[in-house]
């Protein structure tokens, strides 16, 4: 599954829409977006706002969305868009979220990306989902606790 967020613009809406995944969109307003719950496991498509800098690369629904912890900890992986006029910080947005929520960043695409990112982007989310659901099902399962 993927979980997304597209501004007004909704350049990574279209992108998404070429996927033809399920997918999930963050609402526009930070306090709708705090109340979204993810459904499953996801990938996290996130564009970099801030014309370059690090404050406010990441948009404030997505920041929202990920204060919750459930949400946080059914995110497996971050794909970014961008835009390679801003140099260095293209993508920024993927990369402050897979750090802080300790995912892993999969891709960037710059704006709308290209067919040749769709089909990346396409094969890769399903195949890095299949990986990560065979590792969680082979991993043991807590023992329960006693209590005194």
């Amino acid at each position: 599954m993927i979980v997304y967020f597209s501004s007004v613009s909704e350049n990574t809406h279209r992108f998404v829409e070429k996927l033809a995944l399920p997918a999930q969109r963050i609402p526009l307003k930070a306090a709708q977006a705090e109340q979204l719950q993810a459904s499953g496991p996801y990938v996290l498509i996130v564009p970099t706002y801030g014309g370059g800098s690090l404050k406010g690369a990441v948009p404030k629904p997505v920041i929202a969305f990920l204060n919750q912890p459930e949400n946080r900890r059914l995110l497996r992986g971050v794909i970014a868009a961008g835009n390679t006029n801003f140099g260095t910080a293209y993508g920024l947005a993927g990369a402050v979220v897979a750090q802080k929520c300790q995912a892993p960043l999969l891709y960037k695409f710059e704006l709308l990306g290209t067919s040749d990112d769709v089909q990346r982007v396409r094969q890769g989310i399903s195949a890095f989902l299949q990986q990560a659901a065979q590792r969680a099902e082979s991993e043991p399962s807590p023992e329960p606790t006693s209590h005194p």
